[in-house]
């Protein structure tokens, strides 16, 4: 049973959605990610500010932001599968059968070596590719789209593809979905600017459209279960989870988000320890 997300964000107040909540920015190419990030943090005023899933300077699209105590909640979106659009520009003329085939074959895991210029480490990886299709192509310019495990990189998945075919280097690209956020429910930072304006000439309601409470995005990752009442303060202050605290049955997933109706107490991790079930890893207090 999934908490009342729309009953938790009208309790809240717009200040403590700021410091608890997620913003699901459209990127523009140009800055970078942490410049974007530093620039919610001075428009928001929170205290801190991160980026869900690093994207290049020239890429643009989807960059979900983690506001205030959010932030330590960025490990449990950050991977999970990412959407690309691109366009990438072939060397040698190739037919669009042939070109089909060979981006077929990248289907599935694969073995990907960092670019030069990442920040990684750089050794073999093995990274799952679930889409990776042709949407149109304009004489040696193919629009591509691609649904990849997070870590994957795309610049080189084209270079990949190009050795096959007699090179290939992408031209754009722009990420569609990232985890959970799409991108048609994102806000560009002109937008976001606009918003806040209005939040500080007393108008909040475009905001709190905006701003995305952290516990219904987490519960989109995490499976969510129901605490008794009576156990809430010792979990508040770090007790292991017992079988006894719980209402609803424990889900088979390693982390879990434990709820009283529509109140976040904490994120544990299933262990096997007698009568212990559970260890938390973030408690809300």
């Amino acid at each position: 049973m999934k908490p009342n997300f729309k009953s938790l964000k009208e309790k809240k107040s717009t200040k403590e959605l700021l410091n608890f909540s997620i913003i699901n920015l459209d990127k523009p190419s140009g800055p970078t990610s942490f410049d974007v990030s530093h620039f919610v943090k001075k428009l928001t005023g929170v205290s801190k500010t991160s980026h869900l899933g690093t994207l290049d300077p020239q890429v643009s699209g989807v960059l979900p932001i983690t506001l205030g105590r959010a932030c330590r909640l960025a490990d449990y979106f950050m991977h999970h599968d990412k959407e690309y659009i691109g366009i990438m520009r072939i060397h040698e003329k190739v037919s669009e059968k042939k070109l089909k085939e060979e981006m077929k074959k990248f289907l599935g895991k694969i073995s990907q070596l960092p670019p030069l210029r990442s920040r990684v480490k750089r050794a073999f990886r093995e990274r799952e590719i679930k889409l990776f299709e042709i949407i149109e192509i304009d004489g040696k310019d193919v629009l591509f789209k691609a649904d990849v495990e997070a870590g994957t990189y795309i610049r080189k998945l084209i270079s990949d593809l190009g050795e096959k075919i007699g090179g290939a280097h992408m031209l754009e690209l722009r990420r569609t979905r990232a985890s959970v956020f799409q991108e048609e429910n994102s806000i560009n930072l002109y937008e976001l600017e606009k918003v806040f304006k209005e939040y500080k000439e007393g108008n909040d309601k475009e905001l709190r459209k905006v701003l995305i409470p952290a516990e219904q995005a987490l519960s989109e990752v995490i499976p969510t279960i129901q605490v008794k009442e009576l156990s809430i303060k010792q979990l508040l202050t770090g007790k292991p989870l017992m079988k006894t605290d719980l209402i609803s049955p424990l889900p088979r997933a390693e982390k879990i988000a434990l709820f009283f109706k529509d109140r976040l107490i904490e994120v544990a991790k299933k262990v096997e320890e007698k009568d212990i079930i559970a260890r938390p890893e973030f408690v809300y207090n």
